[in-house]
């Protein structure tokens, strides 16, 4: 079935907005979620974006799989309307921001624009992932496979920490759900334990993954969610996710 050529409206931007009740903290750092699923460091001014995947609708329409391809323009509103807000020294994505080696090749005139506009708004710092392995190098931006933000090890893939070793991590897309006044609400989500935060992907096709799944049991005990609502975060512990 073919897709329409209307692209879709700012109305249908996802809402953004640093949470004004939950922080997150890790190795004695506080995080600050964002409604949009990016997540602030007030003491280092810097912002954390995880899988934007880039051009991931293009990639599923080679395949056959028509979407309306705006998921790239639709992404960096959500991620300029972010910026604006929070007014970052220091924008830092965790990987898989492109969806595949040839994304660069597939996005559009002006949205490369914008993506330069971006990278030349604030110092900007990609990080390798899975997807890309080779992020393009004539946007703007120094490309990197991990980094340090003090204490805390920023990296696209969580792996088995060190006793003295805390990391934020995208890769794994989580949601949550809950059972709500006989409801079952499902939600993007920030999980985190106290040494380890794994972030929502922010990209507007990416699937998410229910942090029940197996790969999150190999990386967390004891946890708690932030889920991301149309409004508002809310924090739940391990035990009222269903």
């Amino acid at each position: 079935m073919p897709f329409s050529p209307k692209p879709r409206t700012p109305s249908s931007t996802r809402p953004c907005g640093l949470s004004r009740s939950h922080r997150i903290t890790l190795s004695g750092l506080d995080f600050i979620p964002d409604l949009s699923g990016a997540l602030y460091a007030p003491e280092f001014r810097t912002l954390l974006v995880a899988d934007l995947h880039l051009e991931k609708g293009s990639s599923l329409a080679r395949r056959g799989v028509h979407l309306p391809p705006y998921d790239t323009r639709e992404s960096l509103r959500q991620l300029q309307a972010v910026i604006a807000l929070v007014k970052p020294e220091r924008l830092v994505f965790l990987g898989d921001s492109f969806h595949d080696g040839r994304a660069r090749e597939r996005i559009s005139a002006d949205d490369l624009t914008t993506l330069r506009a971006i990278t030349q708004s604030s110092a900007t710092i990609w990080i390798t992932g899975n997807h890309d392995p080779e992020p393009p190098a004539d946007i703007g931006g120094v490309i990197v496979s991990e980094i340090a933000l003090g204490p805390v090890t920023l990296r696209h893939e969580p792996r088995a920490l060190a006793d003295d070793e805390s990391e934020i991590a995208g890769h794994l897309h989580p949601a949550a759900a809950i059972a709500q006044r006989g409801l079952r609400i499902r939600c993007r989500c920030f999980i985190a334990n106290g040494r380890r935060i794994v972030m929502p992907a922010f990209g507007s096709y990416t699937g998410a993954l229910s942090v029940l799944a197996e790969p999150f049991a190999h990386l967390f005990d004891e946890y708690e969610v932030w889920m991301i609502g149309a409004k508002a975060i809310h924090r739940f512990p391990s035990r009222k996710v269903r």
